[in-house]
């Protein structure tokens, strides 16, 4: 079974039509919302983890987007700077999603873009300015997605 990580957008003339119950029920895909936001009458936000079978994750990704909702695969938005980190740890211990961790012998520190679900946690930690996302709830962010 895959999994993806997608941030929706529905803008405010789509945001109250059952989309995400249509992914279950069409395309038996599972899905778990991670965390949402709803703007009065400006647009709604879902980090949503897909789990299913590939090709009907593309297929519910795809009815989405033919409904006018904005997705965005979070793996696109979150990232490493490589060469900024140096591998102190510092953000393994606040990951809720274990997608920063160390790996042994060598104890470097992995990261699996797939297990983010960009809560920031890991960018206010750092030292170093390693991690790297792009504003994904903050409507006022000048770098905010859908801008």
């Amino acid at each position: 079974m895959a999994s993806r990580n997608v941030l929706l957008i529905f803008k405010a003339n789509i945001m109250y039509k059952p989309v995400i119950y249509r992914l279950a029920r069409d395309f038996d895909l599972v899905f778990n919302i991670l965390e949402a936001k709803i703007l009065p009458r400006k647009e709604g936000r879902i980090l949503l983890e897909l789990r299913g079978e590939e090709d009907l994750i593309d297929k519910g990704v795809k009815f989405l987007k033919d409904h006018q909702v904005l997705v965005e695969n979070l793996s696109d938005r979150v990232w490493r700077e490589e060469d900024l980190c140096v591998h102190c740890g510092a953000c393994t211990g606040l990951c809720p999603t274990q997608a920063l961790y160390v790996t042994p012998p060598d104890m470097k520190v992995g990261f699996d873009v797939n297990k983010c679900v960009a809560c920031g946690m890991c960018g206010i930690v750092c030292p170093f300015g390693a991690m790297k996302d792009v504003t994904l709830f903050d409507p006022f962010a000048e770098n905010a997605v859908g801008k």
